[in-house]
């Protein structure tokens, strides 16, 4: 039978979209009236057929049927654990205290230098410090445990202190378990929670909050030559079995972020497609995570354009996905992704 899948679309921001959402012209993301939208598409792996609200009626009845239970789950309000979902979009500070990482490997893992980076990712603003000692950059290798956390274990400690919502950016259920003794929030696990099989049943023992990350293959090789029939509807469809697959597990919580991973198995052609669709996952019911910053698909669209940090790439990118509705961004640049996001509420007044 054939399956469907529902992307809001047409969305409007800031003191627009509180009049059409005012006036019944359209529909607010996640109960926020300042971003909504009065389009939708309904996609196949045949079609995409773009509607309008008053079309849906129109459909046949398990269509339609399926749309209206899709348009629930966009637009119910969104909760997670210690997050205010609603102040829009979260910042997420990357603070690696690797040796080898894609783009500031060395920077912060020696002495004070990985503390004092935090303290300034926190100055200028960010929601989130996702903290992580081994590389998942393409062509990397796996590092064992006590490396990893003899590389964050002393910054964690004072992170700790700070009161910040931390994110662990690990594979790792040993590291997990140590972590949660410095108040550690949210597990980020870029394998999608595979690589270690005593992570499930660590989730659910502690009722973690989690992120649900989309990879195909691992580090090592995820970008050599990643192949998808439909990389929008194959990576939803991940995410459909990946819950389905931690309910039976037993974790009931829905304290669950999606991230489509961009660069994670994916070339350039699949990360400017789920980036450009990223609406559509609003329909699985749970928050959006993206991580965008510095990475590699810039390059190959700026060309001789192209800069050290990217920052130029990465605000236009995160702007975009803003104006999707996604909930949080995971960003080096904390102090130049604000600023782009509070020039741009100013211009549009909200």
């Amino acid at each position: 039978m054939e399956k469907y899948y529902t992307r809001a679309c047409n969305f409007y921001y800031g003191p627009i979209s509180k009049s059409k959402v005012k006036n019944k012209l359209a529909l607010a993301l996640h109960g926020d009236k300042s971003i909504s939208f009065d389009h939708l598409e309904v996609i196949s792996r045949k079609f995409v057929k773009k509607i309008y609200f008053k079309d849906i009626k129109k459909l046949n009845k398990n269509l339609r049927k399926k749309v209206y239970s899709d348009i629930k789950q966009i637009i119910k309000k969104k909760k997670f654990k210690k997050l205010n979902l609603l102040k829009k979009p979260l910042i997420m500070g990357i603070l690696n205290l690797t040796p080898d990482s894609f783009s500031d490997g060395g920077k912060y893992n020696k002495k004070k230098e990985g503390i004092n980076h935090a303290k300034k990712l926190i100055s200028d603003g960010c929601d989130i410090i996702d903290i992580g000692g081994e590389s998942t950059r393409p062509n990397s290798k796996s590092v064992n445990k006590n490396i990893e956390w003899k590389r964050i274990y002393k910054t964690i400690s004072k992170l700790h202190k700070l009161k910040k919502f931390i994110s662990l950016d690990t594979r790792k259920s040993a590291i997990m378990k140590k972590g949660l003794k410095y108040g550690v929030n949210l597990i980020n696990d870029v394998s999608g929670l595979d690589y270690d099989a005593s992570t499930i049943n660590f989730i659910k023992k502690h009722k973690h909050p989690f992120v649900i990350n989309h990879i195909q293959g691992s580090p090592k090789n995820m970008q050599k030559n990643p192949k998808y029939k439909n990389v929008l509807l194959d990576v939803y469809d991940y995410f459909e079995n990946k819950i389905s697959t931690i309910r039976k597990k037993g974790i009931k919580h829905n304290n669950i972020l999606i991230d489509p991973g961009i660069g994670f198995g994916k070339n350039l052609k699949h990360n400017i497609t789920l980036i450009s669709k990223i609406s559509i996952f609003h329909s699985l019911g749970f928050p959006i995570l993206i991580g965008v910053s510095r990475k590699k698909f810039i390059k190959d669209i700026s060309g001789t354009n192209d800069s050290k940090e990217r920052i130029g790439g990465t605000v236009s990118t995160v702007l975009f996905c803003m104006l999707q509705g996604v909930q949080i961004l995971r960003v080096h640049d904390v102090n130049e992704i604000k600023q782009s996001i509070k020039v741009f509420k100013s211009i549009n007044n909200d």
